[in-house]
């Protein structure tokens, strides 16, 4: 007899809580909204759901708005606030951040946060989590334990913050360091790079390998000459399915970013690949190992942070100074 949805997540959370013990009886949990919104992750469940089956998009689009908030300062939801003067997602390295994706998120905490739900107990960090693992498990991916009770930050992060984000031009040494920094390892580059099975980027992602006289990246060139706009599949075989396909592409010289060929020409990194490519159960298994410590960065939000109750894209105290 198979597990049910909810058996499966209370075991992971059970193993989460040995690898990530949470030592405040006040802070984060893995059941941390149980008693005052217990049907949250059933509510995340169906709005991503209901979204997918309009955009199989928005799953690559969720996934990106994590990374990407959750690297710079740990997962605060910086990443969707808007900035006295700027937001982080004016800064090229997050250029084509989902704007889809963005209004799911808060499209979500509205719903949650409506008076006959939950009231506003439930953080836009939390939501963003939560909503990246269920789009992560619409393609049978195996759960993975987020911790719940997460803050929102006041301020967007920092410009020196959002230059630590790893770019697609890295070689390898440098996307191992830079992982390095967060205390992610090499089996953590390899597998988040998987995440390129459903992702895309713009032409100027890897215009640096137009150079190339490869006929892949002939092909990758002429595309790009014949519409300067177009979003390049990352994974050229599978592209709408997170699968282990993105592995066989890079092994077959079908890589898009210079990142991804990088991991090809490290011997550590290239035994990852080659593992994944060979065992899509095992990149599954890791992928969520590897998820699971990304919602577990530290951030300073856990201490200075609030719940967003009127917007995910603005600050408490700003939203109800403009509704003045």
């Amino acid at each position: 007899m198979g597990w049910s949805r909810a058996a499966m997540l209370g075991v992971i959370g059970l193993v989460a809580a040995l690898m990530f013990p949470m030592p405040k009886a006040d802070g984060p949990s893995y059941d941390f909204h149980d008693e005052s919104c217990p049907k949250l992750r059933q509510m995340v469940h169906d709005s991503v759901e209901e979204a997918l089956k309009e955009d199989v998009g928005i799953a690559a689009g969720l996934l990106r708005i994590m990374f990407h908030d959750c690297f710079p300062q740990g997962c605060d939801a910086s990443l969707l606030v808007h900035g006295r003067y700027w937001s982080e997602t004016s800064w090229p390295q997050n250029k084509g951040i989902r704007r889809t994706a963005m209004a799911l998120i808060d499209t979500i905490r509205a719903k949650v946060q409506s008076p006959d739900a939950c009231g506003p107990t439930v953080s836009c960090t939390d939501i963003m989590n939560l909503a990246t693992r269920e789009a992560v498990m619409h393609f049978n991916v195996p759960g993975y334990a987020v911790p719940l009770g997460l803050k929102d930050s006041l301020a967007p992060a920092s410009l020196a913050r959002i230059r630590e984000l790893p770019g697609p031009d890295l070689s390898a040494a440098e996307l191992l360091q830079r992982f390095a920094t967060r205390g992610l390892d090499v089996a953590d580059v390899v597998v988040l790079s998987g995440a390129h099975t459903i992702g895309r980027s713009s032409c100027g992602g890897f215009q640096d390998r137009f150079q190339e006289s490869t006929g892949f990246a002939r092909r990758l060139r002429a595309n790009c000459s014949s519409d300067a706009n177009r979003l390049q599949d990352l994974d050229v075989t599978t592209p709408d399915r997170f699968d282990n396909e993105y592995y066989h592409n890079l092994l077959a010289g079908k890589g898009v970013l210079t990142s991804d060929l990088q991991l090809l020409r490290n011997h550590t990194t290239r035994w990852w690949v080659n593992n994944f490519a060979q065992d899509q159960g095992w990149f599954f298994a890791q992928f969520g190992t590897s998820m699971s410590k990304m919602a577990h960065l530290p951030s300073d939000a856990a201490q200075y942070g609030e719940i967003r109750n009127y917007s995910c894209f603005w600050p408490n105290h700003r939203w109800l100074t403009a509704s003045a």
